[in-house]
């Protein structure tokens, strides 16, 4: 054991460290690792650290690559995408959209061709063949605007 050079104990432990952060995920363990692999590395260069200085590089390590995570790296996996607020609301996602009516809208009801099916709309009374343009949603009902 003694023959063992002092850098592979930490990347043993950075191995121990990563593989805890496998078995019980939290993100914290896989910076700690990081850092207990890259103290492994340090001391490969510098084999003549002392126990102390080797300590003390660690702990700096794991602060600085936790504190990196949490403010460099968390909030741009944490970002939500544009589309994410509508997803399983299919109305929404048709406004701004154009559309031809197939049916007349009279008394302010018709139906629109909306992709392969037809949706009810809601506006004001325009002739079949009308382009509109859906500004809104009441429920399955889209509320449309004439296009000139």
């Amino acid at each position: 054991m003694e023959a063992m050079a002092l850098h592979y104990w930490w990347w043993i432990l950075a191995l121990l460290l990563i593989a805890v952060e496998v078995v019980l995920p939290g993100y914290f363990m896989l910076w700690i690792g990081i850092a207990a692999g890259v103290t492994g590395l340090v001391l490969l260069v510098v084999p003549g650290m002392s126990v102390i200085s080797q300590s003390l590089l660690f702990a700096v390590l794991a602060f600085l690559s936790c504190a990196a995570y949490w403010y460099l790296l968390r909030p741009k996996l944490m970002r939500n995408e544009p589309g994410d607020a509508r997803l399983n609301r299919r109305g929404e996602q048709k406004i701004g959209q154009r559309y031809v009516l197939v049916e007349p809208i009279v008394n302010g009801r018709g139906k629109a061709q909306v992709d392969d099916g037809q949706w009810l709309v809601s506006g004001p009374d325009l002739p079949v063949g009308s382009m509109v343009e859906v500004v809104g949603v009441d429920g399955t009902t889209l509320l449309v605007r004439a296009v000139e």
